[in-house]
């Protein structure tokens, strides 16, 4: 249990060090929470969702609560749903719609709940006549034909982000991802992964690119929804080479995070704008936006949330660089990650793969990935050689958790299209572009067709 509360005020930075601390949990606790987003559209025009009417997004949310889940309002609306295993739905800013799953022990268990979940909302969307789309970026409509969301902090959010890059709108609107969020047992533990998970994140980029279109066009690259986050806000994205130092661990981490200028502070049900403020001038009773207010614990998990680094630390460590995509694509990167960090000679296989990349390289793949995802030079060779020398890891590391299913069998079948993907060296965007040049006849069209769940 954790020894802090979400309504203790915080005093000091020590404070936040044992708050990141308090995730350390036994092997035998770890679990895996998995998330991933969706575009819901009208399959009549081809358009997402707006809020209201009968075909828009509060609809959906009320409709979903025939199945069990209860509903979270703002202001009166609904804006997520809740279930008690500690699964939601929630609301991103464009309309798209995310499971964030409960924390689960196995693949086969994340997948059923993912299935389970897809199953629900079809059914919904059927009596609703709507469609969900699997695509890490909008291929079709501009950002002035989606809707924005009725949620308080996006509104702070839409109105800082363009102060800061030229894309940050569009991550808001028009993307959508699949992550993972896996536990650690110590300080020690989690420096490991986060370095693993940061040096292989391009990797997991090129695997998963499927994000080629944009306003109906080719917009020259394979994983868009990840070059947006190179111009979106360097205050609060990127590679974070001081989780490489000597002495990186929690404080560091905090630091890092003190740093980070806030967005909001919520308050009596309310989001107040304390956007370019400092966390820092909160812990003194100085912040501009409620003076003489000290945090509590509770100030601080929002703060944290709104970091968008490629790795990001909270009380676990949650995997950011995938396009969301296909059913099972969703289902393997939790099989990726988990197969590399929950047992431990794949770990240590996995850190001895990456000892002797430098900051520069990792710095490169990080940028050249969007637009050439594994054809990537690296090296004497390229991304696609990599990705077959780990997915062996993982699928080693897969075998011996040994977590089998009521059929006997393991989970490294669920990093089958990976296998795949890495062989042919062909990840999904360039499949959807050989369609896009061939039989679409050059229209985005018919991906709402091809991509629906």
């Amino acid at each position: 249990m954790s020894s802090l509360n979400s309504s203790d005020l915080i005093v000091d930075e020590d404070q936040l060090v044992a708050f990141l601390a308090d995730g350390s949990k036994p092997r035998s606790e770890w679990r895996i929470g998995t998330e991933h987003e969706k575009f819901a559209f009208d399959p009549e025009t081809l358009r997402t969702l707006g809020y209201e009417g009968a075909k828009g997004v509060r609809a959906l949310l009320e409709n979903l609560q025939r199945y069990g889940w209860v509903p979270v309002l703002e202001n009166g609306n609904p804006i997520a749903l809740k279930m008690p295993d500690g699964a939601n739905v929630s609301l991103e800013p464009g309309g798209q719609i995310e499971l964030s799953g409960a924390p689960l022990e196995t693949i086969h268990q994340t997948c059923g709940e993912l299935t389970d979940h897809l199953k629900q909302v079809k059914e919904v969307a059927e009596d609703m006549d709507i469609s969900f789309l699997g695509i890490g970026y909008l291929p079709k409509w501009t950002l002035d034909d989606i809707q924005w969301m009725p949620k308080g902090r996006y509104k702070i959010m839409r109105e800082y982000m363009p102060k800061k890059g030229d894309l940050g709108l569009h991550m808001m609107l028009a993307t959508c991802t699949v992550q993972v969020n896996l536990d650690y047992s110590s300080e020690e533990r989690m420096v490991r992964l986060f370095r693993v998970a940061l040096a292989l994140q391009p990797l997991a980029t090129a695997l998963w690119a499927n994000s080629p279109f944009r306003d109906g066009e080719k917009n020259g690259y394979l994983s868009y929804r990840s070059h947006i986050w190179s111009d979106t806000d360097p205050d609060r994205t990127g590679m974070l080479p001081f989780v490489f130092e000597d002495g990186f661990g929690f404080k560091k981490y905090v630091d890092y995070i003190l740093d980070m200028p806030m967005y909001f502070v919520y308050r009596d049900s309310a989001y107040i704008d304390a956007s370019g403020q400092s966390f820092r001038d909160f812990m003194k009773g100085t912040l501009p936006a409620l003076p003489g207010e000290m945090p509590t614990i509770k100030d601080w998990e929002d703060h944290m949330t709104t970091a968008f680094p490629e790795v990001r630390l909270k009380q676990y460590l949650e995997m950011r660089g995938a396009d969301g995509g296909p059913w099972g694509n969703l289902c393997a990167l939790p099989a990726f990650w988990v197969g590399l960090f929950y047992d431990d000679q794949a770990l240590a296989e996995a850190e001895a793969y990456i000892a002797d990349w430098s900051i520069d390289e990792m710095e490169m793949l990080r940028n050249a990935v969007p637009k050439k995802a594994l054809q990537t030079p690296f090296r004497d060779g390229s991304l696609q050689e990599v990705a077959i020398d780990v997915l062996e890891i993982a699928k080693g590391g897969l075998r011996r958790r040994a977590r089998l299913d009521h059929s006997g069998n393991d989970e490294t079948s669920f990093l089958n299209p990976l296998t795949e993907i890495a062989r042919t060296g062909v990840c999904p965007a360039e499949t959807l572009l050989a369609s896009f040049n061939g039989e679409w006849g050059g229209k985005v069209e018919p991906a709402f067709e091809a991509l629906i769940y």
